[in-house]
């Protein structure tokens, strides 16, 4: 038995756990495991895959003797070859979580990585009366640790600054910003690289996506580049443009730190306190700084929260009865099948990056998914493979309950559901596409305003008991041409628009 400094036992971190803030102590000993076995259960975007074998070799190249490195087919046979007292911090997902409480001897430490615990929001969701509420978690989160609080009041006067935050596009082809920061790859980076073109090549594994550049942070200094980046140079205008899309100008003003976050290179309350230094001194607005704020604290802490909440069953809620498989050419990401521009430019960046932002995700893919009926739960599972920043934690909540409705109403008390018009407003898309978005039957009709009138024509029975659905289904009823319309959805099935 090898004896560690300090009385540690040795730490061992899953690839989404390689910062500082997951050890107890810098020079404690740590157990880092390469399972074939991880990367061959699912087809993953081939530039996820390539991240995350970076993150893992950069973290053992850190830490030199410090680590352990084992590479087995799956965890179980690396664990066998370990034979020392290990420990470790709860892993993200509920399969992870069952392998390391069947382990003897492994000792199970509470999640890490979240700025709120696990029994602080039961504690809170058991006093909730008529169901849970980002908002209401949000502003308790805010109370409870301090963030963006003038005292008893919230920083700026309001809780909420979506209001300034919902701004359409400027008319440029790209936010006149300082670009994000982007990552020099190495060697480390070339032999992955080499690895997974074997790996694939012996057909032990499949990719989709297109391999590439890497974009994103895997070492905890290049996660600390990004930040400062993000807070210096492009923070102050994340806000007002946050929910607006342009074709050539994929990154806009997000962080970019979502996957290197989701690897656990950065605590969010770390970014949580930069961005609100930033407003402290005048370096970036209330709007924006309280926009970034809500999707850290708000949003990726209510989102994990639900994950363990709502158990296993929620992944298989399916309120709209959605059926229909993904076709090929969209689990493909075959753009070049589309003709719809916002279609085939977001499903072109997921393609060759592994990332869009979240408004894209859910106005797009998850709207085109939700008009067509696709399956809630394989579509889940896509959104999980297809995005760096993609794991069962993250898409659970934010598929089957946000962007698909699938949960009837658990996180959001009406469909996401949208027409072309909304696309265009928020987009420079429509103005080199051939539909148009005021066109709903013919050649020209834009599919995102067509498959609008199918979806509530479709789903009209389930959802005429929700208040907020009245108005859009009385406009249905009103539609003279909804009868030709529902016959050219038909006729269209899951063809590529």
């Amino acid at each position: 038995m090898t004896s560690t400094p300090h009385g540690l036992r040795r730490r061992w971190l899953f690839a989404d756990q390689l910062g500082p803030h997951f050890l107890d102590h810098p020079d404690q000993p740590v157990l880092l495991v390469e399972s074939r076995a991880a990367f061959r259960r699912r087809r993953y975007h081939r530039q996820k895959a390539h991240l995350v074998l970076s993150a893992l070799r950069h973290r053992a190249a850190e830490l030199g003797d410090q680590a352990v490195v084992v590479r087995a087919d799956t965890y179980g046979e690396a664990l066998a070859q370990v034979d020392e007292p290990l420990d470790v911090c709860a892993p993200t997902s509920r399969g992870a979580l069952r392998l390391v409480e069947s382990r003897p001897g492994l000792e199970v430490l509470p999640h890490r990585g979240f700025v709120t615990a696990r029994d602080d929001f039961e504690r809170w969701a058991g006093a909730q009366r008529g169901g849970l509420r980002l908002e209401h978690f949000y502003r308790t989160a805010r109370r409870v640790h301090g963030v963006l609080m003038d005292g008893d009041a919230p920083a700026g006067g309001r809780w909420n600054f979506d209001h300034e935050n919902r701004e359409p596009p400027p008319r440029t082809p790209r936010l006149d910003v300082p670009g994000p920061w982007l990552p020099q790859e190495d060697d480390i980076d070339a032999e992955v690289r080499a690895d997974l073109d074997h790996w694939e090549a012996d057909g032990d594994v499949t990719f989709v996506g297109r391999d590439g550049p890497r974009r994103f942070a895997v070492t905890r200094a290049e996660a600390v580049a990004a930040l400062d980046r993000f807070v210096e140079h492009r923070l102050p205008t994340f806000g007002r443009y946050e929910d607006a899309m342009l074709a050539a100008d994929p990154w806009m003003s997000h962080s970019m730190l979502s996957a290197p976050m989701n690897l656990g290179l950065i605590d969010p309350r770390e970014a949580i306190d930069r961005a609100e230094h930033a407003y402290r001194t005048g370096h970036a607005p209330i709007a924006s700084v309280e926009g970034y704020v809500r999707q850290l604290l708000g949003w990726r802490d209510y989102v994990w929260h639900v994950y363990w909440h709502t158990g296993p069953d929620y992944r298989e809620s399916n309120a709209l009865d959605a059926r229909t498989p993904l076709p090929t050419w969209f689990t493909d990401l075959d753009a070049d099948a589309v003709e719809a521009r916002c279609l085939r430019e977001t499903l072109a960046q997921v393609r060759d990056t592994g990332w869009v932002h979240h408004i894209p995700r859910l106005m797009v893919l998850g709207n085109w998914a939700l008009q067509r009926g696709y399956d809630p739960a394989a579509l889940t599972d896509w959104f999980h493979e297809s995005f760096v920043d993609g794991y069962a934690w993250v898409m659970a909540a934010n598929v089957i309950g946000m962007s698909q409705h699938a949960d009837g109403g658990f996180m959001a008390t009406k469909p996401y559901a949208s027409g072309g018009a909304y696309i265009k407003r928020m987009s420079d898309y429509c103005g080199g596409c051939r539909y148009r978005p005021d066109v709903r039957v013919g050649d020209n009709a834009c599919p995102f305003t067509a498959g609008y009138w199918w979806f509530l024509h479709r789903n009209r029975d389930t959802l005429s008991p929700n208040h907020r659905m009245a108005q859009p289904l009385a406009g249905l009823t009103r539609l003279r041409d909804r009868d030709a319309l529902v016959d050219q959805e038909h006729r269209r099935g899951q063809e590529p628009p």
